[in-house]
C-alpha cells in the first residue's frame, strides 16, 4: 500500500513539473506589436481622449479585424505603452492576442478604462528602450516584431532617439512612426529650432524591412490614421520608407 502511495506521489510530481512546461511554448502569431504613445505635456486631455478613443475604435473596426483574420495565423499579439520623459513609460495594455471581434474588443475596453500616466518631457529614446525588452515575454512569438511610435514632438529627454532606434534594429525590430504636426510646443520648455517632425521621424526613428511614417496634421484625423497605420502594418506590405497623409476630418 505503501509503495503504491509513493508510486502515486511520484507521478503527481511529474505531473506538476512538466505541466508548466507545457504552457510556456509560445503562441504562434504573425505581429508582436508595441504600441508606444505619446503622453507627454504637449497632448492636452483633449488630445489625450481623441488619441485614446483612436487605438480603441481601431480595434473593434472591420478593417483591421479583416486584415487579422486574413494574416497567415488569424491573430496578432498588441501591448500598449504610454509615455513622455526619458524614465516615464507604463505599460497600460498588457499582451493581448487579437484575432476577432471579441478579443479586439477586450483590448478596447482595456484601453478605454485606463487613467492617463504621465505629463512632461518627450523622450522617444525612452519609449524605444522600454519596449525593446517586451518582445518575449507576453508569450507570444511574433514572425514580425514592430514598435508602432506616435507622437507630436521631437526628442528632448534622455539618448538621441536615432541610438535606441539603431539598438533596436540590431535585434530585428521594425519601428514604424505616425506623427501629429500640430506643433504645439511642451509648456514651459525652450528647445531650439527643430526640422519637421516627419522628417524627424524619417531621420531618427523609423527603420528596418518596410518602415514607414504616416504624417497628419492634428488630432482630428487621428482615428482615420490608426486604422490605416495598422492595416498596413498587419498586411506587412513592405513598401518601404514612406509618408503618408490621412485626410482631414474638420471640426
Amino acid at each position: 500500500m505503501r509503495r503504491t502511495i509513493l508510486l502515486l506521489a511520484f507521478l503527481l510530481i511529474g505531473v506538476v513539473r512538466l505541466a508548466p512546461e507545457a504552457r510556456c511554448d509560445p503562441v504562434p502569431v504573425d505581429l508582436e506589436l508595441v504600441l508606444a504613445v505619446d503622453v507627454s505635456r504637449s497632448i492636452d486631455d483633449e488630445e489625450y481622449a481623441l488619441q485614446k478613443q483612436g487605438y480603441a475604435q481601431a480595434f473593434v473596426n472591420s478593417s483591421v479585424l479583416n486584415a487579422i483574420k486574413e494574416s497567415s495565423h488569424g491573430r496578432i499579439a498588441v501591448t500598449l505603452v504610454e509615455w513622455s520623459g526619458a524614465d516615464f513609460q507604463k505599460v497600460v495594455v498588457p499582451w493581448t492576442q487579437i484575432s476577432d471581434e471579441a478579443s479586439g474588443q477586450q483590448f478596447s475596453d482595456a484601453l478605454l478604462k485606463a487613467p492617463r500616466s504621465f505629463w512632461g518631457w518627450t523622450s522617444i529614446s525612452g519609449a524605444i528602450d522600454a519596449s525593446v525588452p517586451l518582445f518575449g515575454h507576453g508569450g507570444f512569438a511574433g514572425t514580425r516584431k514592430v514598435i508602432d511610435v506616435s507622437g507630436d514632438g521631437v526628442n528632448n529627454s534622455g539618448r538621441p532617439a536615432a541610438s535606441a532606434r539603431d539598438d533596436a534594429l540590431r535585434d530585428g525590430i521594425t519601428i514604424n512612426g505616425l506623427v501629429i504636426m500640430n506643433d504645439k510646443p511642451n509648456a514651459g520648455f525652450i528647445q531650439p529650432p527643430q526640422p519637421p517632425l516627419d522628417q524627424f521621424y524619417r531621420e531618427n526613428v523609423i527603420g528596418g524591412p518596410g518602415s514607414f511614417v504616416i504624417a497628419i496634421e492634428n488630432f482630428d484625423t487621428f482615428a482615420f490614421a490608426i486604422v490605416n497605420k495598422l492595416v498596413r502594418e498587419i498586411a506587412d506590405t513592405r513598401a518601404g520608407p514612406h509618408l503618408a497623409a490621412a485626410e482631414p476630418s474638420g471640426r
